[in-house]
């Protein structure tokens, strides 16, 4: 027995040129009509003095205030390199370029 579920879903798989055999009709109609009922059931509950949420904890932001602050010197910076020319770090060739 065809049931609406089974038929829209059969019309979308058409029209997204899906072919399905009759398994997966059944099988998916069972899962969109599961959607459809627990929908419902958001919506039953979900009243006007229910505010809306994303997320079900309070979230609050967890960066530091952007601050200006004076940088790290470069000398500073460069003496914990292992290795440093010309007030650059000197790093390993990894593109196979000529220098």
């Amino acid at each position: 027995m065809s049931t609406p579920w089974r038929d829209e879903v059969a019309r979308v798989a058409a029209l997204a040129r899906i072919d399905l055999v009759p398994e997966e009709l059944d099988r998916l109609a069972g899962d969109l009509d599961v959607i459809v009922h627990a929908v419902a059931e958001v919506s039953r509950i979900a009243t006007p003095d229910v505010p809306a949420t994303s997320h079900p904890l309070p979230l609050s932001n967890v960066f530091r205030d952007d601050v200006p602050v004076t940088p790290l010197d470069r000398d500073e910076a460069l003496a914990a390199a292992p290795e440093a020319e010309a007030g650059m770090f000197v790093v390993p060739q990894i593109l196979g370029e000529d220098a």
